[in-house]
């Protein structure tokens, strides 16, 4: 297969009628047919499942049509780098927390706008602790993540910023809260918001274990931004980064709790896998990091 049928193929996909996709390539209908054919006698599959009136792709045709995308992506990429133009093209895809969307990503998001034009982004947003599962399973191009204790051996991480881990609880509720003379809080003592998974609950688990107390749990939530409305309501002392603190639209509802344990910080940056970071508009977009990351 070549370049020119993967592409006939992604615009029978697109319009899903046989005759209007060959009006769009410049074919006659029977040479369309024919290139089709040719695909499916190679691949051993089945694309497109005909009748009489529908043409839908069939299960193989819809994995097909990812990997045609990025072939076709990728050698117009190799063009471009051969003929020494940055121009690049097809789709961009990030994972954001919110906090991350308005806090790291607008200086980005508008260096590469202006760069880039022609590359489209599709940015998605949900909770931190699910940044790098969506690169390792090939979901996302790049997102943005806390640097994980371990690292997974394809995936690549660019530094940005720190921010320390902070306790939370609301102003009515912190005058309540008795801290001992040693300066050493007891977690046991005090209901806690939690995220039910992610960084921020490994290293206080970690501590918790090390310093051998069993937690008063009363709320889990998914994601650090949905703890500080939680505290704010009085459901217990809450553990955040610092910074989705200062985005919080409840920053001035809660107050930070001096003598607490000192956990671990966060290291927050983007993520990529090796492999998606030879595609040229997601290398372009790391560089891009790394310049500003450097100023």
């Amino acid at each position: 297969m070549d370049i020119r049928e993967l592409e006939i193929f992604l615009t029978t996909a697109e319009l899903l009628h046989f005759g209007r996709a060959s009006q769009a390539c410049n074919l006659s209908p029977s040479a369309l047919t024919r290139t089709i054919q040719r695909l499916e006698d190679q691949l051993g599959q089945t694309l497109f499942a005909r009748d009489n009136r529908t043409v839908q792709l069939s299960p193989a045709g819809e994995q097909f049509c990812s990997y045609a995308r990025q072939a076709v992506l990728d050698f117009k990429s190799f063009q471009d780098s051969l003929s020494g133009r940055q121009k690049f093209v097809g789709t961009l895809s990030l994972y954001a927390s919110i906090t991350a969307v308005y806090s790291l990503l607008p200086d980005l998001l508008e260096g590469y706008r202006k760069a880039y034009p022609e590359v489209q982004l599709e940015l998605r947003t949900g909770a931190a602790e699910k940044a790098v599962p969506q690169i390792e399973s090939g979901e996302i191009d790049i997102a943005v993540a806390a640097l994980p204790d371990r690292r997974s051996a394809g995936v690549e991480f660019l530094p940005i910023m720190t921010t320390p881990l902070i306790f939370i609880a609301a102003k009515q509720f912190a005058a309540s809260i008795r801290q001992d003379e040693e300066s050493r809080f007891d977690l046991t003592r005090v209901p806690l918001v939690l995220p039910q998974s992610g960084l921020s609950r490994r290293r206080l688990d970690k501590w918790l274990s090390t310093h051998r107390m069993t937690p008063n749990i009363s709320t889990e939530v998914s994601g650090n931004e949905a703890i500080i409305p939680m505290v704010h309501l009085g459901c217990g002392v809450g553990i955040v980064p610092q910074l989705v603190l200062e985005r919080s639209p409840f920053r001035d509802d809660v107050v930070i709790l001096d003598r607490m344990p000192q956990l671990e910080p966060y290291v927050v940056g983007l993520c990529s896998s090796k492999r998606n970071l030879q595609k040229a508009p997601v290398k372009a977009f790391w560089q891009l990091a790394e310049n500003q990351s450097g100023e």
